[in-house]
């Protein structure tokens, strides 16, 4: 039987349907298999491999234990990086009818709060191949929590790889909150290509050492578990950062600050300790202190947003009192300037002249001192800190040397008014007045009265630290310093070796250049050392059994561009040893409650709220650092270590006489 012409048509369409099928197919086929192949086979890496960032360990911040030379210490980190992880969790692993007893006991494995539950069951509604649950574990929680989950997930037959765990880095912090407006921190969270974010301080202006490169690996992984961890890139570690801070010293001045911040019922406040040879920072505290392991309660409080700042170099004021040696160091150095011409000097340091109130050219007012006191050399100047002797200097310069000297002195000399380029950012460069030049409200920064304030420490802005390093000048024999809080700066590679990014000490000299002569940093030396002695305005900073020198200084506060008359700045500035000197230590207390006591004083005087802060900190320093007394007697009458006489009683007696001899004293 054969097949009519209307089958052979139908076995024809079936046919060409079957063909066209079948070419639909191999049309499908090559476009998946060829065309679309670089799609599908990453689709399918996605389901079985992963490429995970490795994280880089930060640079770690070492304190500087090479100070006590006989006694070696072991590096102390001050900030280091510890590895923790983060727990994930695959969503689709988790089958929708054990979301809630995962999370249940997931919660009382880590003992999270209720709230916590209820965002991580939003978190397992996701389609997502891992979202993020808890942050920061370390290591022995992870291994409660691994062990658990699988177990768990064995008997109901889930993929151990449900929940997982990524490696990171937590910054820590093994002495607390110390130095914690210099280090500063970095934020928890990091940013989309995985690197820190530094809140502040060396961890930002230090964050291109400190960062390191992440590594990759390439997991491939089954249903159930990785089957193989290929490190496809290995991580560069941040390097390491060699501070010039020493933490023993950090957490003298820091305890000792803040019992003188209590005393005097104060805002704040600063210290800075500095080597007066070398300009290395070893001791650096502010109080209120920065908690940095809670960063984010201060940046969302704008009254605790000032205690992250590093006011000793953010913050420029008036210097007040502390001004007067620098002033009567630049008339020393107008001496030997006038004697090389073969000119007569600009004044005899060791002449008694008279020091009542007087008048001064551009000035409305009498200038006098807080107390009388006619007659004064130089040395008795500074002992009691007279304003009209200092006038009567700075009238000298201004006729003799001219206003552009002076300031030169002030800015080249003394660095005031110039940056310290301190490794720190927000550094105030602070304003020494200019002849000639104009404020922002039009009026001349540099007028009639401009040269007696300035001899006094007024009519300028600097900030705590050029005030130290302008002191470590006189300190050291006249030589300039630049402050620094870093020593060096090491990385170690992949093979462990390690490379030298900075060295402060290489290619340095010991001393900087010269910028006033030993002659006139060793008289302003000699004439400091009056002050904490009997007579002196700072006799409460007298160091026991060492010998010292320094400056107070009380200065008005300007607020709205007035003076307060009841809110100060407190400072008192000093060297130690006077004789071989070490150290310069600077003690700033912020707004000490304004307070006469009878027999006593003003409390709010830098005599009376900054010195005695200073002699607690340089005595404990100089016990830990091991430096031999230099002055054996030196100790209060009845003191059992009271052995003969002290170290400048004599010149003090003498000067005693001296000042009774011309002022009538009784």
């Amino acid at each position: 039987m054969g097949i009519d012409a209307s089958d052979r048509r139908r076995l024809l369409r079936l046919a060409l349907l079957v063909c066209v099928l079948f070419g639909a197919l191999l049309v499908q086929f090559f476009r998946l298999q060829v065309v679309q192949e670089e799609r599908w086979q990453h689709e399918a890496e996605l389901q079985h491999q992963l490429v995970v960032v490795e994280p880089a360990r930060r640079g770690t911040f070492y304190s500087n234990t090479s100070l006590r030379m006989a006694h070696p210490e072991e590096p102390q980190p001050l900030a280091i990086d510890v590895q923790k992880a983060h727990l994930h969790v695959d969503c689709a692993a988790i089958p929708p009818e054990l979301r809630r007893e995962v999370v249940e006991q997931l919660a009382q494995l880590l003992e999270a709060p209720s709230e916590e539950q209820a965002q991580w069951l939003a978190h397992l509604e996701k389609r997502s191949r891992s979202r993020r649950l808890v942050m920061w574990l370390d290591m022995q929680t992870q291994g409660r929590v691994r062990s658990w989950w699988h177990s768990y997930a064995r008997s109901h037959k889930l993929a151990t790889n449900g929940l997982f765990f990524v490696s990171d880095y937590q910054r820590c912090y093994p002495y607390g909150g110390m130095l914690g407006q210099v280090l500063h921190t970095i934020r928890g969270l990091k940013d989309d290509h995985g690197a820190a974010v530094p809140t502040g301080g060396l961890e930002l202006s230090l964050n291109k050492y400190l960062s390191g490169v992440p590594g990759k690996r390439r997991i491939i992984r089954s249903l159930h578990a990785p089957l193989d961890i290929t490190t496809i890139k290995q991580p560069l570690h941040g390097a390491d950062v060699y501070l010039t801070i020493n933490h023993y010293i950090q957490a003298i001045l820091e305890e000792e600050l803040q019992k003188g911040v209590a005393r005097a019922n104060a805002k704040g406040g600063r210290a800075v300790l500095m080597d007066c040879n070398t300009g290395e920072i070893w001791g650096l505290a502010e109080y209120p202190f920065f908690d940095v392991s809670h960063y984010a309660d201060y940046f969302g409080d704008p009254v605790r947003l000032d205690a992250t700042r590093v006011h000793s170099i953010s913050d420029a004021s008036e210097m007040g009192s502390i001004m007067k040696p620098i002033t009567l160091a630049i008339a020393l150095e107008a001496n030997e300037e006038l004697r090389r011409s073969g000119k007569p000097p600009l004044f005899d340091p060791d002449k008694v002249v008279a020091t009542h109130p007087q008048s001064f050219p551009g000035r409305r007012k009498l200038m006098r001192d807080t107390h009388d006191h006619p007659f004064l050399n130089m040395d008795l100047a500074v002992q009691k800190s007279s304003n009209v002797y200092l006038s009567k200097v700075a009238q000298g310069i201004m006729e003799r040397m001219g206003p552009n000297w002076w300031r030169k002195q002030l800015v080249e000399g003394f660095g005031l008014g110039q940056p310290t380029r301190i490794e720190l950012p927000g550094e105030s460069i602070g304003l020494v007045p200019e002849p000639g030049k104009l404020h922002s409200n039009g009026a001349l920064q540099w007028s009639g009265p401009t040269p007696y304030a300035l001899a006094l420490g007024h009519s300028l802005q600097v900030t705590n630290l050029q005030v130290v390093r302008a002191y470590a000048i006189l300190a050291n024999g006249g030589h300039w310093v630049d402050p620094s809080l870093v020593r060096r700066i090491v990385r170690r590679n992949h093979e462990g070796e390690t490379e030298l990014l900075f060295d402060k000490a290489r290619g340095s000299q010991a001393l900087g250049r010269r910028v006033i002569s030993k002659a006139s940093a060793d008289r302003i030396r000699r004439s400091i050392k009056y002050t904490t002695k009997p007579g002196g305005t700072a006799a409460q900073g007298d160091i026991p059994g060492y010998t010292e020198g320094g400056k107070t200084g009380t200065a008005e506060k300007v607020i709205d561009g007035q003076y307060a008359q009841r809110i100060h700045l407190s400072t008192f500035v000093g060297i130690a040893p006077a004789n071989i000197p070490r150290f310069v230590l600077l003690v700033t207390i912020d707004e000490p409650e304004y307070k006469v006591v009878a027999g006593v004083g003003k409390l709010h005087h830098a005599s009376w709220c900054a010195a005695p802060v200073f002699r607690e900190m340089a005595k404990r320093v100089l016990a830990y650092l091991g430096v031999p007394p230099d002055d054996p007697a030196g100790y209060p009458v009845g003191d059992p270590r009271r052995a003969g006489e002290a170290d400048w009683a004599a010149e003090t007696k003498a000067l005693k006489s001296l000042y009774e001899q011309h002022n009538h004293a009784k």
